[in-house]
């Protein structure tokens, strides 16, 4: 599988976590870690949210952004999700990598350093060229929008 060089640093407070990290021959997206301080879990109650750092900065390729998207056992056992998902992350942002977690269950969920909290995708960007028009092209669904096309 090809892939595209991103450029990694580790932040004092990272030291030790893994690298973001695919966990199987065909995953899209990279596991991505709290670096939450060692002995100090957060406790994310229902309904609270929390901005969890990840410990690490990076260069993305020009033409590219990196999206941070749940994870999937975290939503459907806990209820905790990215807030802002996908969350995107900008080819010329050189801050920490942090992701915004809410707690949509009915418990407080427990978060400690090195879980694994969201995962990143890689995706090219393409950008659009912005133009205004007197007339747009006619459509079968027209001004329909949500729910127009039915619940099936």
């Amino acid at each position: 599988m090809n892939g595209v060089k991103v450029r990694l640093k580790y932040l004092p407070h990272g030291a030790g976590l893994p690298l973001p990290a695919f966990h199987s021959a065909q995953a899209a997206g990279a596991d991505l870690c709290a670096a939450l301080p060692e002995g100090a879990p957060l406790a994310l109650a229902p309904g609270q949210r929390a901005l969890v750092p990840c410990g690490f900065a990076m260069a993305l390729p020009d033409g590219y952004e990196a999206q941070v998207r749940p994870r999937s056992g975290l939503a459907v056992r806990h209820g905790v999700t990215v807030l802002n998902a996908p969350g995107t992350i900008d080819a010329d942002y050189r801050g920490e990598v942090m992701v915004a977690l809410v707690n949509l269950g009915t418990e407080a969920v427990i978060l400690a350093r090195g879980e694994r909290i969201a995962q990143m995708v890689l995706a090219p960007v393409l950008r659009a060229q912005f133009s205004i028009e007197d007339e747009l092209d006619e459509t079968e669904r027209g001004t329909g929008g949500f729910g127009s096309t039915g619940r099936v």
